[in-house]
C-alpha cells in the first residue's frame, strides 16, 4: 500500500468512522455505504491535504468513483498534473 493510499484511507476513516480493515483500493463506495455528504467531506479534506482540486461532480459520483481506488487514482493524477 502506498503512502497516498494510506493518507486517503486515513481521511476516509476520519470522515466516516468506517473501520480501517474495510478499506482497500477495490472497496466499492456503495458497499461501504459512504453517504454523498460524507463523500463531499472526503473530497474537501483530500483537496486540502494535497492542495489539489479533485474533478468531482455530485451528479456523476457513481460513474466517476466506483471504488476507493478510483478516488486514489484521480488524486494521483491531479498531484502529477501539479508537478
Amino acid at each position: 500500500m502506498s503512502d497516498l493510499d494510506q493518507k486517503i484511507f486515513d481521511i476516509v476513516v476520519e470522515k466516516t468512522d468506517l473501520p480501517r480493515e474495510r478499506l482497500s483500493r477495490e472497496a466499492r463506495i456503495k458497499d461501504l455505504e459512504i453517504s454523498s455528504l460524507d463523500f463531499v467531506e472526503i473530497v474537501f479534506a483530500v483537496e486540502e491535504a494535497f492542495d489539489i482540486e479533485v474533478p468531482y461532480n455530485a451528479n456523476t459520483l457513481d460513474s466517476d468513483f466506483g471504488t476507493l481506488g478510483d478516488v486514489i487514482d484521480a488524486v494521483a493524477a491531479e498531484i502529477e498534473k501539479q508537478g
